[in-house]
């Protein structure tokens, strides 16, 4: 009997990533196999988000276009999991029958079983659990890539952003040991992983469940003393608990890469309490300018929302101020959307559509003009560029290759000036030696809002582990990592 095949649908942040990461390891440890892109999968896992607005109807509109793939495909089964499973619970069985198992970010690991009993009872599996009862960094994973990794070190928040629907779908913050993580981290090493990011959704109140305000810093520099790992990031910190310990950890750890993502939300000090976030414009600009005195060469990208209920025009300036203050590398921008169950949904004063549209337009202006300045900056200079996959949209027709600098900018990049007669030539047998995971030295040439090109030939090449098992088509298969000792699963 031939193995049931899976797909997994991932929406919304790097945290749901990371869990259909172990999704695609509990679906495959249980005998499933990943479907090819061409096929009808035998399941077709949704791993939901709730952060934004449109969420719900994605998930609707996806759920009904498969209604008639199902009844033309006996047997198969659609799951939904995530933040939105969390929220709707059995509203989603009710609004689509079809759906025969619906999980929460509780209790990823019943997948498999949930499965079954749907299938032996014919009947919709819903199990919904309202706390943590099993870490999800002891189930086993499915990596996606062989050179940078996800790891999490804690689940939940304990902040009560007024926008925010995440501390009620996660729960209250989870820390893993300092052991276990480090463990799980040596385990991707000795797969030829080079980069990991650390996950949480506050990461600088990590250590607050067992009493150590300073963890993460220390945890940040335990990874300089992992042999054979070359960069390590992490996200996202909050301004509030961002402590001086932490910018000398980055400063002085060498493989901590110099980058930052701080969400800032607005440049408002009325917002920002409105918002119930615990700090202000001052404070957030003074952490950067502690960052930069410590790494000049920083790259800090941050989130904005625009449009929260009672901004005003001159809270919109301050935000624009505080932009053009920081010099932020990029910046995710959002307009604000009602999300039910949050106290933001039901303040006074919401916005009219077309006024958050017109502020938004001008954020993006201010925005890019910022960013494009930053980057021009880097015109001349060196960066190394760990190369990767998907990258690059357009790296087939321009002949590039792409992949990430050190501080978190996108670098297209060419192995050398193209021929003028279109020939092969001895560029493309250098660009076909350079592989995903392996480390490019190149020089910048031009500079856009959101990337960087380098033009000329690479100064250096150096072939990696990372690139030697993605040329075997081999991505990290590590199962859950317990007890503070580092497990390798055998290649």
């Amino acid at each position: 009997m031939d193995a049931k095949s899976y797909k997994v649908v991932t929406y919304g942040c790097q945290m749901n990533v990371h869990d259909s990461e172990r999704i695609s390891g509990l679906m495959e440890q249980a005998g499933y196999v990943r479907a090819a892109e061409s096929d009808e999968p035998d399941v077709v896992v949704f791993n939901t988000c709730a952060v934004r607005e449109n969420a719900d109807n994605r998930l609707y509109g996806n759920l009904g276009h498969l209604r008639p793939v199902k009844d033309k495909h006996p047997g198969m089964q659609i799951a939904v999991g995530g933040c939105l499973a969390q929220k709707d619970r059995g509203e989603i069985v009710s609004r689509a029958p079809w759906v025969d198992v619906v999980f929460g970010t509780h209790n990823i690991g019943s997948l498999p079983v949930l499965l079954e009993r749907a299938r032996h009872n014919a009947a919709a599996e819903v199990e919904i659990l309202e706390s943590l009862e099993v870490f999800p960094s002891t189930l086993p994973t499915r990596r996606e890539s062989t050179y940078a990794g996800w790891v999490s070190i804690s689940v939940g928040c304990n902040n009560t952003c007024t926008f925010c629907i995440v501390p009620s779908l996660r729960g209250k913050e989870k820390d893993r040991r300092p052991g276990e993580i480090l463990a799980e981290v040596e385990a991707l090493v000795a797969e030829g992983v080079l980069e990991v990011t650390l996950l949480g959704q506050n990461v600088n109140s990590y250590g607050v469940e067992f009493g150590d305000r300073l963890a993460f810093g220390k945890l940040l520099r335990a990874t300089g003393g992992i042999e054979g790992l070359e960069r390590v990031r992490f996200t996202s910190p909050h301004p509030k608990d961002f402590t001086d310990d932490v910018i000398a950890a980055m400063a002085e750890t060498p493989n901590v890469c110099h980058q930052l993502h701080m969400p800032l939300q607005s440049g408002s000090d009325a917002v920002l309490k409105a918002m119930r976030r615990s700090y202000r414009a001052e404070k957030y600009l003074g952490i950067i300018e502690k960052v930069r005195a410590a790494m000049p060469d920083a790259a800090i990208t941050t989130d904005i929302i625009v449009g929260f209920p009672g901004e005003t025009e001159e809270d919109f300036e301050r935000t624009l101020e505080v932009v053009r203050a920081a010099r932020f590398a990029g910046a995710f921008t959002f307009q604000y959307s009602k999300r039910p169950g949050t106290p933001a949904a039901t303040m006074p004063d919401q916005l009219p559509k077309q006024v958050v549209q017109e502020r938004y337009n001008r954020l993006m202006a201010v925005v890019e003009e910022v960013t494009w300045a930053e980057n021009k900056a880097l015109v001349g200079e060196t960066v190394e560029v760990l190369v990767a996959v998907g990258e690059g949209r357009k790296d087939e027709r321009t002949g590039r290759l792409s992949g990430r600098a050190r501080d978190g900018r996108l670098v297209h990049f060419a192995t050398a000036p193209a021929a003028a007669d279109g020939q092969h030539t001895a560029a493309d047998e250098v660009r076909d030696q350079i592989r995903p995971g392996d480390i490019v030295h190149t020089v910048v040439t031009y500079a856009a809002p959101h990337h960087l090109n380098a033009d000329g030939a690479p100064l250096h090449h150096r072939r990696t582990r990372a690139g030697d098992a993605w040329e075997k088509g081999r991505a990290p298969r590590t199962p859950g990592v317990l007890l503070g000792m580092p497990a390798v699963r055998p290649s």
